[in-house]
């Protein structure tokens, strides 16, 4: 499982996505793609970028994105940009 940071805005973006395609290319045949939110704290419209493009990236690999730790307003934001249905949050 890889954490977001606490700060996850347009400055942190494009590197944040960044590392997390190259750790998803890296990942072994079957291993799940799990990224915990729980430390996202301060965060703008580009962290829904960085989770959309990390999902992109997941299932350009054949794998399910799976998101835990994702936080009200993040849901809030997601659902005020109408995205909330493509970011499944694990159980």
């Amino acid at each position: 499982m890889l954490s977001l940071p606490s700060t996850l805005t347009h400055d942190q973006a494009q590197a944040c996505l960044q590392h997390l395609q190259a750790w998803i290319a890296q990942l072994p045949a079957g291993a799940a793609v799990q990224i915990d939110a729980s430390a996202l704290a301060v965060f703008d419209s580009s962290a829904l970028a960085v989770l959309l493009g990390s999902r992109r990236a997941a299932l350009a690999a054949g794998r399910q994105l799976q998101l835990s730790g994702l936080s009200a307003p993040v849901h809030s934001l997601a659902r005020l940009y109408g995205v909330d249905g493509l970011l499944q949050t694990a159980a």
